[in-house]
């Protein structure tokens, strides 16, 4: 490695709306390392890196590139020194395709080919690039795909892809492997490590220990908006790193058994009607039962996205049974009667499908409230009543960062976002909960907070699906895991289920993913071969014996 430093950052600070984001931070990055930055939610990490990458200008302090001091006047400043930061919630045009996306954030420099031509020439030429680079990274990427089908796994890729051949030398990567699967992780961050020994220079924001342990060669400590350390994370346990990160260790939770009640939702034979291939739905069958977790792992873009669209309500044209006990047909239910049924929906994009980022803390809040009348009216609304319940959410829930309750929910750190959206999503004591990567982004206090309150629905009687392409999490909270692959359940495990095993399942073309899949018996921490079963055959077994509990539309 070089001694020489890509980038340092001295005494830093910076405010907004009078809140101190970052009290005479410090950071530095040499040539040749990967350098790890943990923090709580709310720490400043992302705040620092927003400055490092010219989104936001410091009040106090310098940066430097190169040991040579340097303003940066906007991102695009910051290409000229060959900075790029990959976010954790992307920057893309959603209608655009892949390279109509990597091409506007593409520096115009003379001499590059990329800009000659007509514009489909220019995308043409641009689309063979990425293919190349796709291709070096280990990701599968069309980079004619509009951006609004792929999964947030690929979306990430894409923000790779994109400051990657934009140019970058000095890569910020804001929770990178938050939405990967272990070996999607694994090939990524093997990547970047062979990228700064190429003498680049590598930021790793990140809440992932094993991450810091294996792949970083120096990790800095952010805590309150000030730098706490600088050290080699192999003179350091994991226990120790997480004082340093929190204050104090997360307390461990042990795993309770569940006590399965009544199917309370069952999905059958759900297709995805206007796409095809990868992302498409193609004979989705689960059964749900009140008093469980069904965790639902697989590599990102195999129909995960789809899949919660659909279950939660929004635009996927699909056909198939979607069957909530007592309802009937689920995807009839308007929002306001999915409130009255006490369906909570907790999305994986916080910002584009959960909150609305321009309205208050508060009225984020109350608004799944708002058709019921407990607020008053969309005209009038019971201010203080409102304002008295979203503050005691949002000390229940430990949201940080709420000066008022009047300020934008946009301020919120993406962790802090997170718990306001499940802080309302709980208000109801809720029957059936869905889920879609529940702690992407959140420090390891914030996630065991979400983890038992995930745990805490279930116990109360709710039947709760977890979407996650963390498998770490998957096995960690829950009961049932249904593998999804090519668009399906292909294979389901009880607890405690054989990782090796599912991740077989989960990167399988050959047997596992031709017709639907037995349940996978396991014992003693093994798994059987699995088995496949003919495919009328329901997957809650013995359903197709019991009396009808889903209503007039559940034939």
């Amino acid at each position: 490695m070089s001694n020489l430093n890509a980038i340092q950052l001295s005494g830093v600070s910076k405010s907004f709306d009078g809140f101190m984001a970052l009290s005479q931070a410090d950071f530095t990055a040499k040539w040749g390392e990967v350098h790890a930055l943990l923090g709580e939610n709310g720490a400043g990490k992302s705040s620092l890196m927003n400055i490092a990458a010219g989104l936001y200008a410091p009040e106090s302090g310098s940066l430097l590139i190169d040991d040579n001091v340097v303003r940066l006047s906007g991102p695009r400043d910051a290409s000229r020194y060959r900075i790029g930061m990959v976010h954790q919630h992307f920057k893309l045009v959603k209608p655009f395709t892949v390279a109509e996306n990597i091409l506007l954030g593409l520096p115009e420099q003379p001499g590059n080919s990329t800009f000659t031509g007509s514009h489909r020439q220019r995308l043409r030429m641009l689309e063979v690039q990425i293919r190349d680079k796709a291709a070096e990274l280990g990701f599968a990427i069309d980079p004619r795909q509009s951006t609004d089908r792929l999964s947030v796994a690929e979306q990430q890729r894409v923000e790779i892809l994109k400051v990657l051949l934009a140019g970058a030398r000095i890569l910020i990567l804001d929770e990178p492997t938050a939405v990967l699967t272990d070996q999607e992780a694994e090939r990524l961050l093997e990547t970047v490590r062979a990228f700064a020994r190429q003498g680049a220079a590598v930021i790793l924001v990140t809440h992932k220990m094993s991450d810091v342990k294996r792949f970083a060669d120096r990790v800095t400590v952010m805590r309150g908006g000030r730098t706490i350390q600088t050290l080699d994370p192999q003179s350091v346990s994991v226990p120790e790193l997480v004082r340093l990160t929190v204050g104090e260790s997360a307390p461990a939770s042990e795993y309770q058994p569940a006590t399965p009640g009544e199917e309370r939702l069952r999905v059958r034979k759900l297709r995805s009607l206007t796409t095809a291939g990868q992302g498409a739905l193609n004979g989705v069958d689960l059964s749900l039962r009140a008093g469980e977790i069904y965790g639902i792992a697989g590599v990102g873009g195999n129909g995960q996205s789809e899949l919660a669209n659909v279950l939660m309500g929004l635009p996927e044209p699909c056909e198939g049974k979607l069957e909530l006990a007592g309802f009937g047909d689920l995807r009839r239910a308007s929002s306001e009667q999915r409130r009255e049924l006490r369906i909570a929906s907790i999305p994986a994009d916080r910002y584009g499908t959960a909150l609305a980022g321009e309205l208050s803390v508060a009225e984020n809040f109350g608004v799944g409230q708002i058709h019921s009348g407990r607020y008053g009216t969309f005209f009038n609304l019971r201010r203080k009543r409102l304002e008295a319940e979203a503050a005691e959410a949002v000390a229940g829930f430990d949201v940080q960062g709420v000066r008022s309750l009047k300020q934008k929910a946009a301020l919120l750190s993406g962790g802090n976002a997170q718990k306001l959206v499940i802080a309302r999503e709980f208000s109801r004591d809720p029957q059936l909960v869905l889920v879609h990567s529940p702690s992407r982004g959140l420090d390891v206090r914030a996630t065991a907070a979400v983890h038992a309150r995930l745990r805490a629905a279930r116990d109360a009687g709710a039947a709760v699906l977890v979407i996650s392409e963390d498998l770490d999490e998957v096995l960690a909270l829950a009961d049932r895991i249904g593998v999804m692959n090519a668009g399906r359940i292909v294979a389901e495990f009880d607890r405690p289920a054989d990782r090796q095993a599912i991740g077989k399942a989960m990167v399988s073309h050959g047997e596992l993913s031709h017709g639907e899949m037995r349940r996978e018996e396991v014992g003693n921490g093994r798994a059987e071969r699995v088995r496949p079963m003919p495919p009328s055959r329901a997957v809650g077994r013995g359903a197709e014996h019991r009396p009808n509990k889903f209503g007039p539309t559940g034939n």
